[in-house]
């Protein structure tokens, strides 16, 4: 069945030769045309099978990326301070945020990290809801891809209600 998967990610799909493709736009877009998308789609989704499945679907989009993200950007690194300069860096090149790992107790395997200007939620109104489900995955997704465990990471502040950052807790499952 995998093989007759219509929408299976691969990093083809996101197209090789920019130059080639959008010579006169290039590979960069408004952060407003990003959340369009994103928020257009939890708005279906939600309408059709309810807030707790939409959450779910974009956390498991969110570990697909994250996995993606390590195996193409941080693969080399053999070590935790290498894999938390290289998140940082790339999060930073790429413009989906400033990383800061505050806590990293590689012994317990507990993370605690703050993510200033994230795509997802940064500038957006005051609500009592912590928006960002799909960075819980992205960031499972490398924590499991890099270590080899089931990670549990949960967003615990939130610029909607109100932190003016995103915080993650991150820890093994179980």
């Amino acid at each position: 069945m995998d093989g007759n998967r219509k929408y299976k990610f691969s990093w083809d799909v996101i197209g090789a030769d920019m130059a080639d493709a959008r010579p006169s736009l290039g590979d960069s877009t408004l952060v407003a045309v990003y959340r369009l998308l994103q928020f257009t789609m939890r708005d279906v989704i939600e309408q059709r099978y309810g807030t707790e499945v939409t959450d779910e679907l974009f956390r498991a989009a969110g570990v697909v990326a994250g996995k993606a993200f390590f195996e193409k950007f941080c693969s080399e690194a053999k070590t935790l301070q290498e894999l938390t300069r290289q998140v940082q860096e790339k999060f930073r090149e790429l413009g989906i945020g400033i990383v800061r790992f505050e806590i990293t107790d590689a012994e317990k395997n507990y993370f605690q990290l703050t993510v200033d200007e994230d795509l997802d939620c940064s500038g957006l109104p005051d609500s009592s809801d912590q928006i960002c489900i799909y960075d819980e995955g992205f960031i499972k997704g490398i924590l499991d891809s890099f270590t080899g465990f089931d990670f549990k990471v949960n967003e615990v502040d939130c610029w909607c209600s109100g932190a003016r950052t995103c915080r993650f807790n991150a820890q093994v499952a179980g």
